[in-house]
């Protein structure tokens, strides 16, 4: 079954500590914090993530791009998230598709839930990629411990690209 989780961008990073600090003065560095935590979080999961943010920021004409495997959409300036959101979550619905929604909008969980989708408070998905965070670092230090030691002496950026391969990334 296909799983797909539609976030609310700027509702998320609202409820988020870090990032709502971080958007008081460099909304662009915040966004681009949640675009890595969900990318983490869709390796782990093996969701599609699809972050929406109105157009309310960012004017213009929709786009849509990717990064780290995860699709970011700027609804057009007449549209918000939520319509974008409840449009897709109607649209991508069928037996082999799960939708999921990430918003703490009182009002949008309600449309989404009548939509057939599920829902997760930003709060909830805060708490869940927390513990995911704990999960993988316990792993990495498990694997650490049980590895033997290397022989190879690597520089830093030839660990980062390893990383990446390791990532899927190119």
């Amino acid at each position: 079954m296909k799983r797909i989780l539609l976030v609310d961008g700027y509702n998320v990073i609202g409820a988020w500590p870090e990032l709502s600090n971080l958007k008081d003065y460099d909304l662009e560095m915040a966004r681009n914090g949640l675009i890595a935590k969900m990318a983490e979080y869709q390796s782990y999961t093996g969701y599609d993530i699809v972050i929406v943010f109105d157009a309310q920021y960012v004017r213009g004409t929709q786009r849509k791009m990717e990064r780290h495997k995860v699709k970011i959409v700027f609804t057009k300036e007449d549209e918000t998230a939520d319509e974008y959101i409840e449009r897709k979550a109607i649209e991508w619905k069928n037996a082999k598709t799960q939708i999921m929604v990430a918003t703490s909008d009182y009002t949008e969980q309600w449309a989404i839930f009548g939509q057939g989708a599920l829902r997760i408070s930003s709060r909830e998905l805060f708490f869940e990629i927390q513990e995911m965070s704990r999960s993988i670092d316990k792993k990495m230090k498990r694997i650490r411990e049980e590895m033997p030691k290397s022989k190879l002496n690597l520089d830093s950026d030839t660990i980062q690209q390893l990383e990446k391969w390791r990532r899927g990334e190119k």
